[in-house]
């Protein structure tokens, strides 16, 4: 990360720059669509010590226009090790852009539980596309997974690939205890106060309105960029039924990981996992 004070602000258009190996690691405030700003992180990975075509394998190699945009899940923030990890493990493969949703950490304005947030995500990608990157992957966790599914069916091409880690397929799931807490914690004002104060996130008040397009519905408008939904037999808060919803929306264009023992989003995938999720990339990103 750079020295840049978090209350420094940047606009989300950089000028363009084909050499991004050469640049070193950046932090700063994009703004939204709708000029919220979000703190975001850019790290130019090991591809700025490694060229794709000196290695044996470049499959499994570090490639200098490829960046990983991440989209962390509910009350997670850039700074939480768990997201961090992630993206010490994915820049091994290309760049990495991480950042905060609107409502979490030092970002601006509050969550509105994966509606909004595309536009935050958007900015990420317009950043990393401004930073010089020719291919974008998408990786989104939980509330971050349904956003990146969101945000490729409503902005098609912007893309080049998309992967969903334990994504819920509809909005208000309450099948699980961990989801009946999480709704207590959105809709209720107490539940709110929690968020704020213990788990560094601010939670809107008001209700969707309109109700926006669901992960099961994106899904076939995805098409035909690249798309990976990962998936744990052991997620506590979305059962299999979701990430096989998913699947059969994709109509045979998605690929589908279940993964055995793994548990619920950043947390419980294991470095080993996010490797593959990123030699997948570099792979289906062309």
């Amino acid at each position: 990360m750079s020295n840049r004070r978090a209350g420094q602000e940047a606009h989300s258009t950089v000028r363009p720059h084909g050499e991004t190996y050469r640049r070193a690691p950046i932090r700063t405030f994009l703004h939204t669509a709708d000029g919220i700003p979000i703190d975001s992180v850019y790290d130019p990975g090991a591809a700025v010590y490694e060229a794709v075509s000196d290695a044996p394998d470049a499959s499994s190699s570090p490639s200098r226009d490829l960046v990983f945009v991440v989209a962390h899940g509910f009350t997670g923030d850039v700074d939480r090790p768990h997201v961090r990890r992630v993206a010490d493990v994915l820049r091994g493969y290309g760049a990495v852009v991480t950042f905060s949703f609107r409502g979490h950490g030092r970002s601006g304005g509050r969550s509105t539980v994966g509606d909004k947030e595309v536009l935050d995500l958007a900015a990420a990608v317009e950043w990393a596309r401004g930073l010089g990157h020719a291919r974008v992957v998408t990786v989104g966790f939980s509330m971050g997974g349904s956003v990146v599914l969101r945000h490729a069916a409503l902005r098609p091409g912007t893309a080049d690939a998309v992967i969903s880690v334990s994504a819920p397929a509809r909005w208000y799931y309450r099948g699980t205890a961990p989801m009946r807490r999480l709704h207590w914690l959105v809709t209720r004002p107490a539940g709110r106060l929690v968020g704020r104060y213990g788990l560094r996130t601010r939670i809107h008040h008001r209700d969707w309105d309109p109700v926006p397009l669901s992960p099961v519905q994106a899904v076939p408008r995805i098409a035909p960029t690249p798309l990976l939904i990962v998936h744990g037999d052991r997620d506590g808060y979305f059962p299999l039924d979701h990430p096989r919803m998913l699947a059969e929306a994709a109509g045979g264009h998605g690929e589908l990981w279940v993964e055995p023992g793994m548990g619920h989003a950043e947390h419980a995938a294991q470095d080993a996992l996010v490797a593959r999720i990123g030699d997948w990339a570099v792979s289906a990103a062309g």
